[in-house]
């Protein structure tokens, strides 16, 4: 999901990863905290913000000068004054910081109170809101127009078409969708008048020229979007678009469910609620496959759930797939030069969460990460990992 809003002293991004996660740049500052969407409860959130700032002041000035911590908190202190800034808030916020950067995600989904400075960011409940395992892309479709978004359990958004592609069904099909119904031929009449007749009906007009750009709609989702992504593609059309899709469309990530209504019909929560209830049992299933894979690799000695060895695994880039449990902390660190873990305190503003710095490595080298809350979990260690080889 991309896209971002510039600002003096902080970016609001939406980008998962941000390259800014893996930057080598310590310290880092890392704040979470829930907001809300409406008055009177989002006024909340400026004061809560402020607590958290104290946090992170109290823990900087075991290292810092007056003088660095006024310049790393000063994005911090911008937002926390900016009115605008908490009228439009959504459900959490997440701020990341370092001496030359600072972005901010709105976050669709709460997030529990979080500030801490170490020598990386706290990313794991950035990863439980953005997993692929349960992001979609969704297709609204009317015979006029066609428009994308790509969501989740917790947020949907559409996506920017270039302004150059075809949409509409006239910009698709040109000088063919010259109201066809009507091509007639003239015979004499009396007096010299012409008679028209037309060649074929309305109806069979309109369902030819639908299917047309129906095809051409397919074509360019699958192109472009959905070999690129592999993700799974929801239709939200009428029900009789519906039928006319499916029998023409060649995507593989179409889903056979759908949403039988008009996009028009729907505003953006109530396209995501139908979405999740589409996405909700390929994501369980999804899970329940991970955890089964994992219990298949442990007693094929191809898995672990041992911190000192999926760490040592991480370093040497031999890990697929890591679950880490959402809201277990482990303080301490992976010494980025052999992949040993050093346990400390969770204050120390050199120390940071195990888990976190281990999801962190685990993305940097392309393997897969993902959260679970504990009821999920195939262990109780507070993460499982399936090898490469």
């Amino acid at each position: 999901m991309k896209g971002r809003v510039k600002t003096m002293m902080y970016e609001i991004v939406k980008e998962f990863p941000n390259p800014m996660l893996f930057e080598e740049d310590a310290p880092y500052i890392s704040l979470y905290q829930p907001t809300h969407r409406h008055s009177p409860r989002n006024k909340q959130g400026p004061l809560l913000f402020r607590n958290l700032i104290k946090q992170i002041e109290d823990s900087l000035q075991t290292d810092y000068t007056t003088k660095e911590i006024l310049s790393m908190m000063n994005p911090f202190y911008e937002i926390r004054d900016n009115k605008n800034f908490w009228d439009n808030t959504l459900d959490g916020l997440a701020v990341l910081a370092n001496r030359n950067k600072c972005i901010v995600y709105r976050l669709p989904r709460p997030v529990q109170e979080l500030a801490v400075v170490a020598d990386s960011l706290h990313i794991k409940p950035l990863i439980r809101v953005f997993q692929s395992a349960d992001i979609y892309q969704l297709l609204g479709l009317n015979r006029n127009n066609f428009s994308l978004y790509e969501g989740n359990r917790y947020y949907i958004g559409e996506i920017e078409i270039d302004p150059s592609i075809p949409r509409t069904i006239v910009e698709v099909l040109g000088v063919q969708y010259s109201e066809s119904f009507h091509t007639q031929r003239s015979y004499g009449g009396s007096g010299g008048q012409a008679i028209f007749h037309g060649h074929g009906s309305r109806k069979d007009e309109i369902i030819k020229d639908t299917e047309k750009y129906f095809r051409y709609v397919d074509s360019f989702v699958l192109e472009t979007y959905s070999k690129v992504s592999k993700l799974p593609l929801i239709l939200v059309s009428l029900d009789e678009h519906h039928t006319i899709f499916r029998n023409i469309s060649s995507n593989p990530y179409l889903l056979e469910k759908g949403i039988k209504a008009s996009i028009d019909s729907l505003d953006t929560e109530e396209i995501r609620e139908k979405a999740w209830e589409i996405m909700q049992p390929f994501y369980l299933a999804r899970t329940t496959e991970i955890v089964q894979n994992f219990n298949n690799a442990r007693a094929n000695l191809s898995g672990s759930d041992d911190i000192e060895e999926i760490a040592q695994a991480a370093f040497e880039n031999r890990v697929a797939l890591v679950m880490i449990e959402n809201e277990r902390i482990i303080p301490g660190k992976i010494d980025d030069s052999n992949g040993k873990i050093q346990l400390g305190n969770i204050k120390d503003p050199h120390c940071g969460d195990l888990l976190n710095d281990l999801a962190k490595l685990v993305l940097k080298k392309r393997g897969e990460v993902v959260v679970l809350p504990e009821e999920r979990m195939p262990s109780k260690k507070g993460l499982a990992a399936i090898y490469r080889y």
